[in-house]
């Protein structure tokens, strides 16, 4: 059975906006969904729930200016341990992308306050049958079972106590662990039942994995910090972390059984129906390409792009097994990318970002569709000649050469095996992997970082207004433990109560520098954030023993944060600079700035031309010489929104930010800058490339280092202007002169060399033997280059009218061979296939057409017996 008929019937964009406004109703701030690849944390490959937002906060390294949250949060499983894929379009809730619908709170409300309101939610404002509701608790969790029988009124038989059922302490469907260590806590699941008609039994029972009792929504209490040794200890501020998948949803009030008949679904099969020429919408291929055009879309809208390393080879396999199905339906031309538009239309209005990447989405997916339909028909046709014949295994080395040569990854081949029920040889598809010494792929692992131990206060950072202050120890680490002294040659971690060190973030690193006071010194090699607002000062004790108390003088090294400065400033003016010159599709995709450079990826599809370059140095300098002054303020989030200053597209911001104008740039951000743009001095871009594909980087100095970089790039040019003998002014012409004249040489040789070549032929003519009928010549052609062979050997056809020539050149142990056929011998012989035997013999291979071949071999020891063999490979052949 299905809800009541009186039950309305949401869309998923109604499920969107009733659940935001209902916990927006009740104090949670509604925070936006964050890009599918996590920002600055590289445990994760993609974000794959809610929390992932939220992690810092979670670890106490990081603190928001709300305490109650809710969003709809953008998910991928993929890869690494979270992984769907390969159940897509099988099953009737499996998914690459979808939607988890979360409330959280971070040390407010609790238990009570958390099922109190998913049970309204769910029942009042959803209008789901109170009778169709179960929940699980965990064994020893009795204030939650409590809460589900006794407040609410859910019956007792309706709510499961779950134990330790996977091996362990602990270990159970209902605790839940961030890691092995650290933040843990039980969990309630709440459950939909479908109804006695549908196969299956309640959850804790043998039959619990049948499609009767569905699971739509988890909260996770967290209130203990797991230790090393098992043991729980109480968190000092308890927190709740819900999720609850939009798709499931959907489908309960839509009052349909699969997640793949809710009305986005159903738009997108139809679409995908259309562009593939198909009519039967229960194909399961319809359900891979819809799922997959959702995953691939929000991926390059995130800034992913397929390739054939870490979440770029995701993306790839991604969209290959989407245009694969779509060839399975009998399309063969590319059709992925024309799905995006109708996506856009449905999910655009929730997810903007999509909207405003639509053209290129469009753009990257057409041109994967493209490059990969170069190869997939002869790739399928060696499938399906190695399947031939009833084979229930494929050779590993065939899969490999599926993957190596037509880009199919090993999970297409497995996915086109397993609908013929034939198994993929996937330790021989390893082993060829590893002779060819490719690159595996990269695989996520989410793992939670245990943070200090810190529970004192926070400690203002004043290094915006000073270098130099004094300060308090008030924490010391040793070996990631908190120690009362450091002696003296140890490394370690201070905490001090105040400080003017920059700790790494946004993409400029820590500050160095040291703490001293009367016969104590410690050198600050680097500073890192403990917690939001508390500082870790990481190096070594150069000088006495240091102890929590003492009071010290912390310096900061003013010549490296001056010139870490330069470059942080230089890089907003380069961004904008950027966006003026390339286009608004630029989008910062990381950077590092230190005392050296500053190194910035950003999204573009083609190499910056020297024309561009040159036009990002002059606006970049010409805010520069400008000297303009920098400011920086304090404001609310929708305050900086409103000066249109940039934000940093997975940036995780609070209430009030920090607004930074430098020159016309303005931007959020929280480092350190020069007071003018006249103290950057100079900028010069040294370097730009890709580093992934529709991923360029550029890094730029400034400063003393851009003009260290100007003289030595002088200082080469005066050194070639001497060699030339010619002034530095006209050295581009005494160049063009030299380069003309060795080109007129070079003429000069492969003439001189054609001659030589025609008078050696006239002398190999008589060396020519003659096998049934056909002259047979095999020589060395002393200091003949490839295309003085190739001559050679023409003028010889020419001149044997019926034979088989190979002609050899050394140049050291090394061996150039060219074969040639004369045209009434090709039915017997090809000139390939005696190139090829010549070379093997030769430490070398080589090939062509059956008239004329080259090879190449390393052995030219073995050169004269090679061609002594020439003949009686001949003579068999005939």
């Amino acid at each position: 059975m299905s809800p009541s008929a009186s039950s309305p019937r949401f869309t998923v964009a109604d499920i969107r906006k009733t659940f935001l406004d209902f916990f927006a109703a009740r104090g949670h701030a509604v925070v936006e969904s964050s890009p599918l690849v996590p920002g600055n944390d590289p445990t994760l490959m993609f974000t794959n729930s809610g929390m992932v937002q939220f992690k810092d906060v979670f670890l106490g390294t990081d603190k928001r200016p709300y305490v109650r949250a809710a969003s709809v949060q953008a998910c991928l499983r993929a890869g690494g341990k979270h992984n769907d894929l390969e159940n897509v379009g099988y099953t009737a809730r499996h998914h690459t992308f979808f939607e988890m619908l979360g409330n959280w709170s971070f040390g407010d409300y609790f238990k009570r306050e958390s099922l109190k309101w998913a049970y309204e939610l769910l029942t009042e404002v959803y209008r789901l049958p109170p009778e169709r509701l179960w929940a699980t608790v965990y064994i020893e969790d009795d204030e939650a079972y409590d809460i589900w029988t006794k407040e609410i009124g859910l019956p007792p038989e309706r709510v499961v106590r779950i134990g330790d059922n996977k091996g362990a302490r602990y270990a159970s469907d209902n605790f839940w662990m961030m890691a092995d260590t650290g933040p843990c806590g039980p969990c309630s699941e709440i459950f939909y039942d479908h109804g006695p008609e549908v196969a299956g039994g309640p959850p804790g029972s043998p039959d619990e994995d049948g499609d009767r009792y569905i699971e739509i929504w988890n909260n996770v209490f967290m209130q203990f910090d797991m230790q090393p040794d098992g043991s729980l200890r109480p968190l000092p501020a308890p927190c709740v972390d819900t999720g609850m998948g939009l798709e499931r949803l959907a489908a309960i009030l839509q009052h349909v059984h699969s997640n793949y008949e809710i009305d986005l679904f159903d738009a997108l099969i139809r679409a995908a129906a259309r562009e593939t020429g198909t009519t039967d919408l229960a194909n399961p291929s319809l359900r891979v390409i819809a799922d997959h055009l959702r995953a691939t879309a929000f991926l390059v809208s995130d800034g992913v792009i397929p390739s054939n390393e870490g979440r770029g080879y995701v993306q790839r396999r991604i969209v290959r097994r989407g245009i694969r199905h779509g060839y399975k339906l009998g399309r063969k031309t590319p059709f992925f990318h024309k799905l995006v538009p109708q996506l856009v239309e449905l999910m655009g209005a929730a997810y903007p970002r999509l909207k405003a990447e639509e053209a290129r989405i469009v753009e990257v997916l057409r041109a994967e569709e493209e490059r990969f339909f170069e190869t997939l028909e002869n790739g399928m046709e060696i499938l399906d000649a190695a399947l031939q014949g009833g084979a229930t295994t494929l050779p590993g080395d065939v899969a490999f050469k599926l993957h190596d040569t037509y880009g199919f990854p090993l999970d297409l081949t497995q996915d086109v095996c397993r609908e013929r029920g034939v198994v993929v040889d996937e330790a021989g598809f390893n082993a060829a992997m590893e002779r060819q010494k490719a690159a595996g792929r990269a695989a996520g692992k989410f793992r939670m970082d245990r943070a200090l131990e810190y529970t004192g206060a926070g400690h203002p950072f004043t290094g915006y207004e000073l270098l130099e202050e004094p300060a308090r120890v008030v924490a010391i680490y040793r070996d990631g433990t908190p120690a009362q002294e450091l002696p003296e040659g140890q490394p370690g971690v201070v905490v001090l109560d105040t400080t003017p060190f920059y700790a790494e973030s946004g993409g400029q690193v820590g500050d160095s520098g040291v703490l001293d006071a009367e016969g104590l010194q410690f050198g600050v090699d680097d500073t890192q954030k403990i917690k939001a607002d508390v500082y870790g000062h990481h190096g070594t004790q150069t000088q006495g023993v240091l102890r929590v108390g003492d009071a010290v003088t912390a310096r900061v090294d003013v010549s490296r944060r001056q010139a870490t400065m330069r470059n942080h400033s230089v890089t907003h003016l380069m961004h904008k600079a950027l966006r003026e010159v390339l286009g608004t599709h630029v989008q910062q995709k990381g950077s590092l700035v230190d005392a050296d450079k500053t190194r910035f990826d950003f999204t573009h599809n083609q190499a910056l031309s020297a024309d561009q370059i040159h036009e990002i140095e002059r606006r970049v300098n010409a805010e520069i010489l400008a000297n303009h002054p920098t400011q920086a303020r304090v404001m609310a989030i929708d305050d900086a929104k409103a000066t249109g200053a940039v934000m940093l597209f997975g940036e995780k911001y609070g209430d009030s930010v920090r607004v930074l104008d430098i020159g016309s740039s303005r931007e959020l951000c929280g480092g350190t800058h020069v007071q003018r743009t006249g103290d950057i001095g100079l900028f010069k871009i040294v370097s730009e490339g890709g580093v992934a594909a529709g991923v360029r980087r550029v890094e730029g100095i400034t400063g003393a280092n851009a003009l260290a970089y100007l003289q030595d790039m002088e200082a080469t040019v005066q050194s070639a202007a001497s060699a030339l003998k010619a002034p530095v002014t006209e050295l581009q012409a005494r160049i063009g002169q030299v380069l003309e004249q060795v080109r007129s040489l070079e003429k000069e040789v492969a003439a001189l060399k054609g001659k030589l070549a025609s008078s050696k032929g006239d002398e190999l003519v008589a060396q020519a033997v003659d096998v049934k009928g056909t002259k047979v010549l095999a020589a060395t052609l002393a200091g003949a280059d490839a295309r003085t062979l190739r001559e050679a050997m023409d003028k010889l056809k020419d001149k044997l009218k019926s034979a088989a020539i190979v002609l050899a050149a050394v140049n050291g142990a090394k061996v150039q061979l060219a074969a040639g056929v004369t045209a009434d011998r090709m039915d017997r012989i090809k000139a390939g296939e005696l190139v090829n035997f010549v070379a093997q013999q030769v430490g070398g291979k080589g090939g062509g057409k059956p008239d004329m071949a080259m090879a190449g071999g390393t052995d030219a020891a073995k050169l004269p017996e090679a061609l002594r063999s020439v003949q009686g490979w001949v003579e068999q052949k005939l």
